[in-house]
């Protein structure tokens, strides 16, 4: 039985050109497909843990895989009933992978090449590519090709970067696919519809399956005369992408663009964006909790309810954890992977900059179980995001803070170990250390947000009665 998808998740890219320091990013919301709890955990895959014959649960396929595998962080289930679903990590040659963005499609492409019921799908995709590429290209070549091999069930988005790239790939249909280099001045907002527009077939910054472009001239599947935009060609158009996905492209790009004035339904939003806005984790971090503030769509504004209800917020009770994997350019390779991690509906959290290059991650985020238990991140984090959604005007200044006062120690704590780490015998164990410290500094923070927003809403409950009311 296939784990059935809803469209979840928001990615976001960032090119080393168009960062604030020169770092790529690539950045993505994990959403679950229903309302309740998915919980999640921040682990390390050593080369000895990583298995040499993989087995797909939601599907009967069986891999052979290399024997010469790299360590990498990743983010699985905490429940492995229905497999790994590892989503998201940076390798020991600093190559980080995002998988996936659920995406749409047409029945154009579906009767031309039909999805695979027995292929590979998210759950499998991080953990048979990402211990084995050395650059984000190389990333996208070894996708492709187990893709045209074994197809797919399902049509998403993945995300690769190194320290030089950051490389965008989609499936189409069954066992093809197109992936291109983002613009390194450029950035992307790409919500659950199949995103990439313009593309073209002779640029190096551009892979694409080998016979794409004869099946499309073969079975007519451009509708476009004069250009080729794979939105149009293999993607949607609908009356839901109106509501529940062009909309956030938009609202993230008027954050970064604000003087270009663009409508939330547009079908025709760009991909490839740019902006002359130095582009931080802080926005990034911004974008993937927002909800369309100070607009008369957001959920906790003053507007009618149909109003409010009318689009899908980027932050959403749906986000089980959110990544932003960032490759520094001004640092040496040792420290240069972070994998920033948040846990929980994004509005009431906060991301933490964790170093990737360690053997271990912390207890409490790593030992997630998979029911509550607010001695684990996961559960203290969406614990703080139900409390926090009962009364946003009450507690939103709290969770504001809580993130400035959170981030901006844990940057202090990686600007000191940035300075002393080549100074170490073991800089793997060093940087686990620091990865503890903002651990522990992150926990007793969130618990006492969770304290004071249960000071706060002991006055406004509805069941009380005072003497001198």
């Amino acid at each position: 039985m296939k784990k059935q998808k809803i469209g979840s998740c928001t990615t976001m890219l960032v090119g080393k050109d168009a960062s604030i320091d020169g770092s790529t990013l690539i950045a993505r919301s994990e959403d679950g497909a229903g309302d309740g709890a998915n919980p999640k955990r921040f682990v390390v895959v050593n080369p000895t843990d990583q298995p040499r014959e993989y087995h797909s649960v939601l599907s009967p396929v069986v891999l052979n895989l290399p024997e010469d595998p790299l360590r990498y962080t990743s983010t699985p289930e905490a429940d492995l009933k229905s497999g790994l679903w590892a989503a998201a990590g940076i390798n020991s040659d600093n190559v980080a992978m995002s998988a996936t963005e659920t995406i749409t499609t047409n029945s154009r492409i579906l009767g031309v090449d039909p999805l695979v019921e027995d292929g590979l799908g998210e759950e499998n995709f991080v953990t048979i590519t990402l211990p084995y590429i050395h650059s984000a290209r190389e990333g996208v070549q070894r996708l492709g090709a187990l893709l045209e091999a074994y197809g797919t069930y399902e049509s998403n988005g993945i995300a690769f970067s190194d320290q030089e790239e950051v490389w965008y790939f989609e499936s189409i249909g069954g066992h093809h696919w197109a992936a291109i280099r983002i613009p390194d001045d450029a950035y992307v907002i790409a919500p659950n519809r199949f995103n990439i527009d313009h593309f073209d077939f002779d640029s190096d910054d551009t892979l694409f399956a080998a016979d794409l472009p004869d099946l499309i001239n073969t079975y007519h599947l451009n509708p476009d005369p004069d250009e080729v935009n794979l939105r149009h060609i293999f993607g949607s158009a609908t009356v839901k992408d109106t509501h529940y996905n062009n909309p956030r492209a938009w609202f993230g790009q008027q954050y970064l663009n604000p003087e270009i004035k663009q409508d939330p339904f547009d079908q025709d939003l760009p991909f490839i964006c740019h902006t002359a806005h130095k582009i931080t984790v802080e926005d990034m971090q911004w974008i993937l909790c927002s909800h369309y503030q100070n607009t008369v769509y957001d959920p906790y504004g003053i507007s009618t309810e149909a109003q409010q209800k009318l689009l899908r917020p980027i932050g959403i009770n749906r986000n089980h954890e959110t990544h932003i994997l960032q490759i520094r350019s001004d640092v040496p390779a040792d420290i240069a992977g972070i994998h920033w991690l948040a846990f929980g509906p994004n509005t009431f959290n906060a991301l933490i900059p964790f170093y990737a290059n360690v053997t271990d991650t912390p207890a409490a985020y790593r030992d997630t179980p998979k029911n509550f238990d607010l001695q684990s991140v996961y559960w203290l984090s969406r614990a703080t995001g139900i409390f926090g959604d009962t009364n946003y005007d009450l507690y939103s200044d709290l969770a504001d803070q809580f993130k400035l006062h959170v981030v901006a120690d844990c940057r202090y704590i990686q600007k000191l170990a940035d300075a002393e780490f080549d100074q170490q015998k073991d800089i793997s164990a060093f940087l686990q250390a620091q990865n503890q410290k903002m651990a522990d500094l992150y926990f007793t923070q969130a618990m006492a947000l969770f304290g004071k927003m249960t000071e706060f809403g002991a006055t406004k409950m509805k069941l009380r009665y005072n003497l001198n009311d």
